[in-house]
């Protein structure tokens, strides 16, 4: 099966053309983003929520696989609209785009930064009068109407505009002078628990708040918010974390392609005895000869000291052998028990899987007391990234 990288891939390998070891061997451990199942996974959730615009929500680096490469995979599927979280994130999204693709802001512009917007084409969703004001200011020093997204606030007390806002922006008109709004949107707190009565309180909100502003397309659900109907999908949905792998529907089985995979690589292999300690706070204490490997991934590359107790990795040629992580979860580092390969020994830079296809993402963030968008998050920039796309994931709608 022929891999084709992308452009960030090609570049990560010309420049490990240098003599000596190449930069996946030279890094502790091996990240895999299948770019193609990020695609599947989008043409899933525009599938689920046909009749509605299917953005992507690829804020914090895409979750921390690369905001680049996945908006320009998403680009090429036809996706026209991303979000983003900060100034400095769509301006560096944006060189990644045609210009005929919309890099929408949701934190809206901080005092000062409006012009920034407008330089790198940015659209910003703003959140507050105060935002509206300094965008319409904007608008008429340019003398020409400058696009936004206006987010309300439907019950979550996050980010919005209040009723009392939308009431005076109703009332008195000119204060959206020159702004050209061009989406109402909200956020739901309780998607994933698809039977709890917030979903519902929350929709009759965001149906009495778009009154004010009729005229305007809406935008309610993001990832789970898609699989609670058809009532929820209005004209724009924005999928952010099942981009990504993660389950949308906790509780029922992942609809979504798994996404990453995530290999550490083994620094050596040592046996130790009865009594022995691994670890610092000496939390394990081996009961008999144990064989301990210890693999170069530790909390500062995202694999959370939290997910210690329950942890564990397997090797490729004995993929259906759990070895446990044993001890505490270093900075740079964890140890494994591998006593039951037996006779079998994994040499120095031999890879163990960590997250992947025998240990799902939201497992493991489940075993760290967690869920799968902070495990995301936090991967660390300390691995080597590869970037699958193979096209053969045909269509996923």
């Amino acid at each position: 099966m022929k891999e084709t990288p992308t452009r960030q891939a090609a570049a990560e390998a010309a420049g490990s053309a240098e003599a000596g070891p190449s930069h996946a061997n030279r890094a502790g451990g091996l990240l895999t983003i299948d770019l193609d199942a990020v695609a599947a996974n989008w043409h899933l959730l525009a599938g689920r929520a046909a009749g509605a615009e299917c953005a992507a929500v690829v804020k914090a680096d895409g979750y921390g696989l690369g905001a680049g490469a996945v908006a320009a995979r998403l680009q090429r599927e036809g996706c026209r609209q991303f979000f983003v979280a900060h100034l400095h994130e769509g301006v560096a999204l944006r060189t990644h785009l045609l210009r005929d693709c919309a890099v929408q802001v949701l934190n809206g512009p901080l005092p000062g930064t409006a012009a920034a917007f407008e330089a790198h084409g940015l659209t910003p969703v703003l959140n507050s009068l105060e935002q509206i004001a300094e965008w319409r200011e904007l608008a008429g020093s340019l003398g020409r109407p400058l696009c936004c997204t206006l987010q309300v606030d439907s019950g979550m007390s996050r980010f919005g505009l209040s009723a009392a806002d939308m009431d005076r922006l109703a009332a008195e008109p000119a204060l959206l002078d020159g702004t050209g709004p061009m989406l109402l949107m909200s956020h739901l707190a309780c998607a994933d628990t698809p039977e709890h009565p917030m979903n519902e309180r929350q929709r009759q909100a965001f149906e009495q708040l778009r009154r004010r502003l009729p005229h305007l397309p809406a935008s309610l659900a993001a990832s789970s918010g898609i699989f609670l109907g058809p009532a929820f999908h209005y004209d724009m949905v924005r999928p952010g974390a099942a981009l990504y792998g993660v389950n949308p529907t906790p509780g029922a089985p992942n609809p979504m392609h798994p996404v990453l995979r995530l290999e550490g690589r083994v620094v050596q292999e040592r046996w130790i005895g009865a009594g022995d300690s691994v670890g610092y706070g000496a939390r394990f204490t081996a009961s008999g000869p144990t064989r301990v490997a210890t693999v170069a991934v530790g909390y500062a590359d995202g694999y959370l000291r939290a997910g210690g107790e329950h942890g564990f990795a397997t090797w490729a040629d004995e993929p259906s052998l759990r070895l446990p992580v044993i001890g505490r979860i270093s900075m740079d580092s964890l140890a494994l028990d591998t006593t039951p390969l037996g006779t079998r020994t994994l040499p120095p830079g031999t890879p163990v899987e960590l997250i992947g296809p025998h240990r799902s993402l939201d497992a493991a963030a489940a075993d760290a007391g967690t869920i799968g968008y902070e495990l995301l998050t936090d991967l660390g920039r300390r691995y080597h990234r590869h970037y699958l796309e193979r096209h053969d994931h045909g269509d996923a709608s």
